[in-house]
């Protein structure tokens, strides 16, 4: 069989399950990862005939494939801030919306300190899963001083191997972030950034069968009952271990913009919501102010 038979074959049965232009995109990941060739390339090669031990890859990942599960797990590796990171079932698959609040921070570092190494910055990564926002911020502002933490020992050996193998040098803690009784171990930031669970468990039926039956649940979810949870944690954790006119950087969930600013201007933080290129309300920058600021939001 020709690699471009293969492929059609391939393609007609993503149909099945996708939209023509994700599963255009999916089965050209999947053919250059197998093959080495681009699209353009195998455009140039229609009949080139596929090794056997190629074919039965390229088959065992489309049978993957049609049971739902995300090409990033099926393939090992998904892409943030033109990055290549390894994944699978125990992390979150990196967004583009969290390379904008990646940018976000970049950006914003870059203007305050006038530096594009940002001047000795201390920045900790709350819950890194893979490892992406870290290992991003640090290869893009090396003179930063980079810590993350996450409750799973599974995502931090994970998020470790990424930081080798993208030669970023970061400070990983196995610390469940929701007993306060760890925070007197993780020291004082210039810059907190999160992408913290914020889907409320209602919401799991609504979701792609890619995401709610194979991305894990602990990174996802949160009570129906305290779907702030993390956002309230890391606003009383910034108010302690926050330097002053530091700054939170945090993901949230789109219906919930006013939520969460409350919850940091009740901590007497000044605050910015941001769209994402959807134009969708994605994430907000609180910033720790000075005692005279402070009085001053407070009267």
């Amino acid at each position: 069989m020709t690699t471009e038979q293969l492929y059609t074959d391939f393609l007609n049965q993503l149909y099945t399950i996708y939209e023509k232009g994700e599963a255009s995109n999916i089965a050209d990941w999947v053919f250059e990862n197998v093959t080495g060739l681009k699209r353009w390339e195998r455009s140039l090669r229609k009949n080139l005939a596929l090794p056997t031990d190629s074919v039965l890859i390229i088959n065992n990942y489309l049978e993957k494939l049609l049971k739902h599960q995300p090409v990033q797990y099926v393939l090992n590796e998904a892409w943030f801030y033109k990055l290549k990171f390894f994944v699978n079932e125990h992390v979150l698959i990196p967004r583009p919306e969290t390379e904008e609040l990646v940018s976000w921070i970049i950006n914003d570092t870059r203007t305050v300190s006038y530096s594009w190494g940002g001047e000795g910055k201390t920045i900790l990564d709350v819950g890194t899963g893979s490892g992406c926002i870290a290992i991003a911020l640090k290869r893009e502002l090396p003179s930063s001083f980079v810590s993350a933490l996450d409750t799973s020992k599974d995502a931090l050996l994970i998020a470790a191997r990424n930081a080798k193998e993208l030669q970023a040098t970061i400070d990983f803690m196995h610390i469940d972030f929701l007993h306060e009784a760890s925070w007197n171990s993780i020291g004082n930031f210039d810059i907190i950034v999160s992408n913290p669970p914020y889907i409320p468990e209602k919401e799991k039926k609504s979701l792609e069968r890619n995401v709610a039956e194979f991305e894990p649940e602990i990174s996802l979810f949160v009570p129906d009952n305290d779907p702030f949870i993390f956002y309230n944690k890391i606003a009383k954790f910034a108010q302690l271990h926050l330097k002053f006119d530091g700054e939170v950087f945090v993901e949230i969930h789109e219906s919930y913009a006013n939520e969460v600013k409350h919850i940091f201007e009740k901590f007497l933080f000044k605050t910015e919501v941001r769209r994402d290129i959807y134009e969708k309300n994605r994430m907000i920058m609180a910033m720790k102010t000075t005692i005279d600021e402070r009085q001053k939001i407070s009267k």
